[in-house]
């Protein structure tokens, strides 16, 4: 199965967690892609069976100006990937009104497109931990066993 995995960063910790993510989906016996800046037609050409995307949120509680471009061309096209499996990983910060408002931006999407969300959004709070890679081992794990299932 082809997961594509989207990431959107303010500071680069979203990336970071995007980069092992793939590593543990690729572990789980997945072909997991990350590129980072990934455009429409980049994605449209690796054809995946399945997203994830992990996304950090801005202060005002919009996308990181790294995945805007990838969400506006989304929504302009609207791909037809309904029923196809996806997941959101968010990072946040428990301070701010709007926390992980950009994930919730990306669950909107996926509704949109009629993509099946297979596991709950994670929150990961960035006042809470310091190891968001570690931290997303477990949900990574149920994922890839909901995409396998």
């Amino acid at each position: 199965m082809k997961v594509a995995i989207l990431s959107g960063s303010v500071y680069g910790t979203a990336e970071e967690v995007a980069r092992h993510a793939e590593r543990q989906l690729k572990a789980a016996g997945l072909d997991a892609r990350h590129k980072s800046n990934m455009s429409l037609d980049d994605l449209l050409a690796f054809a995946p069976d399945a997203f994830l995307t992990v996304t950090s949120t801005t202060g005002m509680g919009e996308l990181p100006d790294n995945l805007m471009p990838l969400y506006c061309a989304i929504r302009d096209r609207l791909p037809a990937w309904h029923g196809l499996p996806a997941a959101v990983l968010a990072l946040g910060d428990s301070s701010y009104d709007t926390f992980c408002g950009g994930g919730e931006l990306i669950r909107e999407l996926y509704a949109e497109l009629g993509l099946r969300e297979v596991v709950p959004m994670l929150r990961l709070d960035s006042s809470e931990t310091v190891t968001p890679e570690s931290d997303a081992e477990p949900w990574l794990q149920t994922f890839a066993a909901a995409l396998r299932g």
